[in-house]
């Protein structure tokens, strides 16, 4: 039997690809590793990430590590595949002859035969997971339609394709009897799910499909654009117990000339009533966002509005990034980077300081509450758990003491809130 390490980069999409990946080889009788420090396999599998600049340098250093190894006799075989070689194949033949072959982000196929097996179709709504048994992604679409400035998203992974009801279900039933507990929904953009397929936006009709599954116990929504949020989405996560009351809303920017610069089809208005929106009819919802700074032509005065932006709407949680100009895209072709690198950093670590004080102030209002928390781990003194409005590897933690008692991963606890930092909570199982 040969060992294959699969290596993910990137974002979950990429994670779900590579899932998606294994269950084929794994049937074809590889044994199946997700260790990128492992240094002696037959195979490596390089699902590599070409989005922003510090992903692609990731990409190439991790792809000149295993090529070190296979030189050295530790590795076998070595490709590449996903959004760094769809991008930059042909140069990345020319400088790294050491790689066996490359392939692109719709080449699963051929992967699969390249490796001496064979694609079974049959198999393509099996994982092998490489998350923690009790949580799982589901990618219910790829690529995306959305022409956002800096993006190149749909340069790389196309127009946006939805993937069936049923599919989804068969797919999400099959995590469940397996034993996952959490699904994260993912796609570039999940508020269009369903037009190119049913026309019409499906996504509140599939989350109904998969709360009736029996075994689920949370249903977590990401990556939600700003701009076609229906009442009828609302309704549903507001009414379905299983859906956790949080969702991810990537804003970027608040500003409206920014906002028109960055193609986003949405202005400052908007954004500020679909917060009052979610903030009325789910109470108690926790908004996750992410932002960017420095974007081509972004003034102080724009600055100081995202700032205010971050301090009235108070979001639980928020991640930031600064302009990196990406070759292709509309900011790269027609804008100029006229923000200075120091510029943009000393802006973000601004935001920063402002969240990590929010955050704070919000995990301190739930000392003494009672939440219920899904545990992940165990570490030292503590197990590591998450409450709903905390999604996995993104969000802050739980750190629950026990009192004696063993504690399950995947399940469920009462736990008391003892105590609070930036973004982690403390507590103590309710006996």
């Amino acid at each position: 039997m040969k060992k294959l390490n699969v290596i993910t980069l990137g974002c979950s999409k990429n994670t779900v690809d590579s899932e998606h990946l294994a269950a084929q080889l794994a049937d074809a009788g590889y044994e199946i590793v997700f260790d990128s420090d492992r240094t002696r396999s037959d195979v490596v599998v390089i699902n590599t990430c070409g989005f922003i600049g510090d992903a692609k340098k990731e990409s190439i250093d991790t792809i000149l590590a295993a090529a070190a190894a296979k030189q050295q006799g530790l590795v076998g075989e070595l490709f590449v595949i996903g959004c760094l070689s769809e991008r930059y194949a042909d140069e990345l033949r020319a400088e790294l002859p050491e790689v066996d072959d490359f392939f692109g982000v719709k080449s699963w196929e051929q992967i699969v035969e390249r490796l001496g097996a064979r694609h079974r179709r049959e198999l393509e709504t099996r994982r092998m997971l490489s998350t923690p048994s009790h949580y799982a992604y589901l990618k219910i679409a790829e690529g995306c339609d959305r022409m956002c400035g800096y993006c190149a998203i749909p340069l790389i992974r196309g127009r946006y394709v939805s993937r069936p009801i049923e599919e989804l279900v068969e797919e999400a039933t099959a995590l469940a009897e397996s034993g996952v507990r959490e699904l994260i929904v993912i796609a570039q953009d999940t508020t269009c799910y369903g037009i190119d397929l049913y026309g019409r936006r499906a996504l509140a009709e599939l989350l109904e499909r998969l709360c009736r599954i029996d075994k689920i116990r949370r249903i977590r929504l990401h990556y939600a654009y700003p701009t076609d949020f229906t009442d009828e989405l609302i309704d549903t996560m507001a009414r379905e117990k299983k859906i956790c009351r949080y969702i991810d809303l990537p804003f970027q920017h608040i500003s409206d000339s920014q906002l028109a610069a960055m193609k986003r089809n949405h202005t400052s208005a908007e954004a500020y009533a679909l917060v009052d929106r979610l903030r009325e009819r789910i109470p108690g919802i926790a908004l996750r966002t992410t932002l960017m700074v420095g974007y081509p032509g972004e003034s102080e005065a724009d600055f100081e509005e995202l700032m205010e932006f971050v301090s009235r709407v108070r979001f639980e949680r928020l991640g930031v990034f600064a302009y990196c100009e990406e070759e292709g895209t509309y900011s790269a072709r027609r804008l100029k980077d006229d923000v200075p690198e120091d510029v943009k950093q000393e802006r973000l670590d601004r935001i920063m300081r402002l969240q990590e004080r929010i955050s704070l102030e919000s995990n301190a209002a739930r000392i003494g509450a009672t939440m219920p928390v899904m545990i992940d781990s165990h570490e030292g003194d503590y197990y590591i758990g998450r409450t709903e409005f905390d999604s996995p590897e993104v969000d802050g933690e739980v750190l629950v003491q026990a009192g004696g008692r063993r504690l399950r991963r995947g399940c469920i606890y009462d736990v008391r809130i003892t105590d609070a930092e930036d973004y982690d909570l403390y507590g103590s199982v309710i006996e």
